[in-house]
């Protein structure tokens, strides 16, 4: 990551108000992530609902953490746009060609940095071609993946529920259903992470994204097939070979990170909590309402970028100038204590919840991140029900980034079940046709990737890996 240059601290006018780099908050770094919700109660305490912070490269922005300023900011975009064009950083060339940032707030053409009726048009396509899927063929599409991942480490009786499973689940639907073959799957689960993380490698991996969807979308032109990718292409909205791949880059990204983080806090809770545990298993809780209450309490995304003004205005009483950034800090907004004066007290059902964000722009795909998620913890209880925690509480690790915070491992045991079962990629696929008229997604042959450079690595080599892996 680049050294923060003199020329891009605070300037007047801006979030600091005068203050100093070192005055202010980052919310990046080892201080940041190693504890990101007790920093968010911090400047909860010191800034009220609004707080200045710093991000990469210690550009100035706003962190709004109350419930009702974020939902204030989401259903005004006429006062906060979601053009990242408007950012006055990006106006005086103060963001670094390789700031990780850009991977998640640079404009491109889908319908998360457009307003009005480009918005509309965008979205339209993307919600007409998601509701084509039948939701009963992805349950039943996600079972057969997640018996298939569960008969992989059944016989042990010991596993890690992170990497073998929640880490794994949702990209083998995603890359099916956007009509990829499930080879995939691991090297787009490692550069999703990475330029979620805003990690120094985050260009590269998000160069890679790019060109596996690209690659796809010319696939589809010649060989259509039931999946996301023709549905985009041949959408009325009339989208672009652009518009299509940017709109697969976002399904794709955004469905894994959430649903990955939503099955994990989500299993963390059954295995850590025995009230809990108990609820599910005396019919007191449907495990749908438990995914809400998790999303309460745990949600996928801690914050994100976020909104642009468009002019002056005030928030939570903090004056906001044209062109400043917002974060929304979503799971401090979760726990304001101005809706949740009782955060013990269960919101089971309750969908009030700001983990898909709000307004216009709430998240188009989260039922089938909730399908993904309720579908794939089913089958796992259900095949290992007496699996349990193999280490303390106390001995879980999360790894924590700037806009979201993950479990490293999740150790548990329990007595192999006598049939593995035969939950294999072919029985899915199989199934997941029968709910769908015609044949399977055409898939793109791709042969068996090498190992990827580790995360450390400088920019050119990852991105010179991932071409390699392209055939580049």
């Amino acid at each position: 990551m680049t050294t923060p240059d003199p020329g891009i601290l605070p300037p007047p006018g801006c979030p600091a108000h005068g203050k100093s780099a070192d005055e202010l908050r980052r919310l990046y770094g080892p201080v940041a992530e190693a504890d990101p919700r007790a920093l968010y109660e911090s400047l909860r305490k010191e800034h009220g609902a609004v707080a200045p912070v710093l991000l990469h490269g210690d550009l100035p922005a706003w962190l709004v953490l109350g419930y009702r300023e974020i939902l204030e900011v989401t259903r005004s975009p006429s006062r906060f746009t979601r053009d990242s064009r408007h950012w006055r950083m990006f106006q005086e060339g103060r963001v670094a060609p390789d700031s990780p940032l850009r991977p998640m707030v640079e404009w491109s053409p889908n319908c998360i940095f457009v307003d009005g009726e480009e918005h509309r048009r965008l979205r339209a396509a993307v919600t007409d071609s998601l509701e084509q899927f039948d939701r009963r063929g992805i349950r039943r599409y996600v079972i057969r993946y997640a018996n298939q991942l569960v008969d992989s480490f059944a016989a042990d009786g010991q596993a890690d529920l992170i990497s073998g499973f929640a880490e794994k689940l949702p990209m083998l639907v995603m890359t099916q259903l956007l009509g990829m073959p499930e080879e995939y799957g691991a090297q787009l689960v490692d550069a999703a992470l990475d330029l979620m993380k805003g990690t120094e490698t985050a260009l590269a991996s998000n160069d890679f994204v790019v060109e596996t969807l690209r690659t796809l979308t010319e696939r589809k032109k010649v060989a259509p097939g039931h999946d996301l990718a023709t549905r985009l292409l041949g959408h009325e909205a009339g989208l672009t070979d652009d518009e299509v791949m940017e709109h697969l880059r976002l399904v794709l990204i955004a469905a894994n990170e959430t649903t990955v983080n939503l099955i994990a806090n989500t299993l963390k809770v059954v295995l850590t909590d025995r009230r809990f545990r108990a609820n599910l298993a005396g019919g007191h809780m449907t495990l749908p309402n438990a995914l809400e209450q998790v999303l309460w309490d745990e949600p996928p995304l801690s914050a994100i970028p976020g909104r642009w003004a468009t002019g002056d205005t005030v928030l939570g009483g903090k004056e906001i100038k044209a062109g400043d950034l917002l974060m929304l800090g979503l799971e401090a907004g979760n726990a304001d204590p101005e809706i949740r004066p009782d955060l013990t007290a269960p919101l089971h059902g309750n969908r009030g919840h700001l983990s898909f964000c709000s307004g216009p722009h709430e998240c188009p795909g989260q039922e089938i991140g909730r399908a993904i998620a309720d579908t794939g913890i089913d089958t796992l209880l259900a095949r290992l029900p007496d699996v349990q925690l193999a280490v303390s509480e106390g001995e879980l690790h999360w790894r924590a980034a700037w806009l979201s915070k993950r479990l490293e491992a999740l150790p548990v045991r329990f007595t192999p079940p006598r049939s593995a079962g035969q939950g294999g990629a072919r029985e899915a696929a199989s199934d997941f046709a029968s709910t769908m008229p015609g044949p399977l997604p055409a898939t793109v042959p791709v042969p068996p990737p090498a190992v990827p450079p580790a995360s450390t690595g400088s920019h050119a080599v990852r991105k010179s890996w991932w071409r390699q892996l392209l055939g580049q």
